[in-house]
């Protein structure tokens, strides 16, 4: 049996990462194309929220502290009033943080030099998204 030759086309998951520092934001952005994703930056909360209302992403990572401290909550809770339900989590890097729910499913710190542990929650967010996302069209089409 032969197989025609045929080209494969993957989109990649499309993060949007917002962090202040540019050269946190710089790394993070070259583990995270590394590790297989599409990564749009934000170097503030106005220039995030632009970029949500323009694209769709799978997933929003926000620094915890942008302009002041309550700025990557306020990203991450413009980005859950999309449409489009992006998955979110916070990202830390004060020691003194552990990397705990703070709301179930709405708010996850992330310690980012923990690079495995990063790319594995990253995978794990996108998954539970692409899950949730299939679940309402299911049962969407069955109502």
């Amino acid at each position: 049996m032969r197989h025609s030759p045929r080209s494969l086309e993957y989109d990649l998951a499309r993060v949007l990462l917002v962090d202040i520092d540019p050269t946190a934001r710089l790394t993070l952005k070259t583990v995270l194309e590394a590790g297989g994703y599409s990564v749009d930056s934000a170097a503030s909360a106005a220039e995030a929220v632009g970029k949500l209302d323009e694209g769709e992403y799978e997933l929003v990572l926000s620094d915890l502290q942008l302009e002041s401290p309550e700025a990557g909550r306020q990203v991450l809770a413009h980005a859950r009033m999309m449409e489009y339900k992006p998955a979110t989590a916070l990202l830390t890097t004060y020691g003194n943080t552990k990397p705990v729910s703070l709301r179930k499913r709405q708010s996850l710190l992330i310690k980012p030099e923990d690079l495995p542990g990063l790319l594995s929650k990253v995978a794990e967010l996108i998954a539970e998204r692409a899950t949730r996302r299939l679940q309402r069209q299911l049962r969407m089409a069955n109502a």
